[in-house]
């Protein structure tokens, strides 16, 4: 038995190399896979489950043909695709999950998230952060017309892009108290996130136990996964 997870992917219309390199992970590294989690962040952004564009039916497609070989896929919402709803999961053969969920992987309990959450040092990404996680804000949004929406994932783009190359690098990295008190409230020694593109596995020491935390790297030049079985879990990436 074999679970796969990926995160950050960022799939847009204008990086067709990343789509062509995932509908091939699809078709070869993940065929017979017991499970698939894609821990955020797939696209690059979401403006809403009725978006006619090409690029979001070809996805549903491809990912349904996997669901239909057996292998269970789940969703969790990022910072770019926060919006993603029940509608496409249903046409992506995907169940959608909260932030902070807890699995049994292969024995060992194991907590997922985006990771945005941990990165508690930069207080203007978690007030930004609490804004559009709030339902009024989103059903606000998604009460608007495509276009005006479209326009809106393209201003947030170009607002987040400037305000990160004005922050010093370790304040969009994990508060590592944060990382540790997540652990100890879900009773895991072991986390899986992605966000921060900073792909590595951390050992940690929590109340002088062992612990890991596995994090994704985004897919750019290159394509990262973690690939879990009975008794391991390993970060690994190949070229695109």
């Amino acid at each position: 038995m074999t679970t796969f997870f990926i995160s950050d992917l960022h799939l847009h219309e204008s990086r067709p190399q990343i789509t062509r390199a995932f509908f091939q992970f699809l078709q070869t590294q993940a065929k017979g896979a017991e499970k698939l989690f894609i821990l955020g962040d797939f696209f690059d952004a979401w403006i809403g489950d009725d978006d006619d564009a090409p690029l979001n039916s070809e996805v549903a497609a491809e990912l349904k043909k996997l669901s239909d070989t057996g292998t269970s896929i789940f969703l969790m919402h990022g910072n770019r695709d926060f919006l993603l709803g029940e509608k496409f999961a249903e046409q992506a053969g995907a169940q959608i999950i909260p932030e902070y969920t807890t699995i049994d992987l292969y024995g060992e309990p194991t907590l997922l998230l985006h990771g945005d959450s941990l990165c508690t040092d930069d207080a203007q990404y978690i007030a930004f952060r609490q804004q559009v996680r709030s339902p009024q804000w989103q059903q606000q949004v998604l009460s608007q017309p495509l276009a005006a929406r479209r326009a809106l994932a393209a201003q947030m783009r170009e607002k987040s892009q400037a305000m990160n190359s004005l922050k010093a690098e370790d304040i969009m990295d994990v508060n590592q108290a944060e990382v540790i008190n997540a652990m100890k409230n879900a009773s895991v020694k072991r986390m899986i996130h992605g966000h921060t593109h900073r792909p590595a596995i951390h050992t940690l020491d929590i109340d002088g136990k062992p612990a890991e935390r596995l994090v994704l790297g985004d897919w750019h030049d290159k394509a990262w996964a973690i690939v879990a079985q009975a008794g391991k879990a390993e970060l690994f990436s190949w070229t695109i």
